[in-house]
């Protein structure tokens, strides 16, 4: 079967829902939205607090199921695979980036990038090996022995990236990645994404509350409102 990403298409949601019961309420966080993410495309998922946009992204990240709806990755559904499947995909598809940066104090840079590779059960020699060609490519391959408590904030954010690399995905998913950095360094991060974007022709999904900051580097924004999409701007 041709996969979605064969015939231009990298992500398609199909009247995808995602609804939570609150006693005797129900939250419509998705409800009902339909998009397709072409293959190569450096797309911004907006919105104001609520609208859904992280809970769209946790759902293509295969972290949440939808409630119904499909989320189409390389032909397959989302929502139909067992949960080994999806751990799968979650090593091997996607590299995932979120505010905060979830590295774990007690590891070295070297170790905290490493661990998604062991996850894979990548060869040690080879793992070892795509460790540090992700941190040179983050501009951090001098500092494999130094902890999370050593790096500035954006560095630690550029960590963050070269783990979401490390396994060399297809999909690079990144929420608010820039919300706990100062401008400068946000755009720092916001070029390297744009970068892995053009020279390696990875697919990004980032979900954004800034509309300067997505207008400056995606190719294309995407609204949504309590839970619907409001728009797609389509390619710029």
């Amino acid at each position: 079967m041709a996969t979605t990403e064969a015939n231009g298409v990298a992500i398609r949601t199909e009247e995808v829902r995602r609804h939570y019961v609150m006693g005797t309420s129900t939250i419509r966080a998705v409800d009902g939205v339909t998009v397709e993410v072409r293959a190569g495309e450096f797309v911004a998922l907006l919105g104001s607090s609520g609208s859904g946009k992280s809970t769209m992204l946790n759902l293509i990240a295969g972290l949440d199921r939808p409630t119904t709806g499909a989320i189409r990755v390389q032909g397959r559904d989302l929502a139909q695979m067992e949960s080994e499947e999806l751990a799968r995909y979650r090593r091997h598809t996607v590299g995932m980036v979120f505010q905060s940066f979830n590295l774990i104090p007690t590891m070295t840079l070297e170790e905290n990038v490493e661990l998604p590779a062991r996850f894979a059960e990548v060869e040690r020699g080879e793992r070892l090996e795509r460790v540090r060609a992700s941190l040179e490519r983050v501009g951090l391959g001098a500092r494999l022995e130094h902890r999370p408590s050593e790096l500035s904030g954006g560095e630690q954010q550029r960590a963050a990236l070269a783990r979401a690399l490390v396994n060399r995905p297809s999909i690079l998913l990144a929420d608010e990645p820039t919300g706990n950095l100062d401008s400068k360094t946000g755009t720092e991060i916001l070029n390297l994404i744009r970068e892995f974007n053009e020279s390696l022709g990875m697919t990004v999904v980032m979900v954004t509350h800034e509309r300067v900051l997505a207008e400056q580097y995606a190719g294309r924004m995407i609204f949504l409102s309590d839970g619907k999409l409001a728009s797609d701007g389509g390619p710029r």
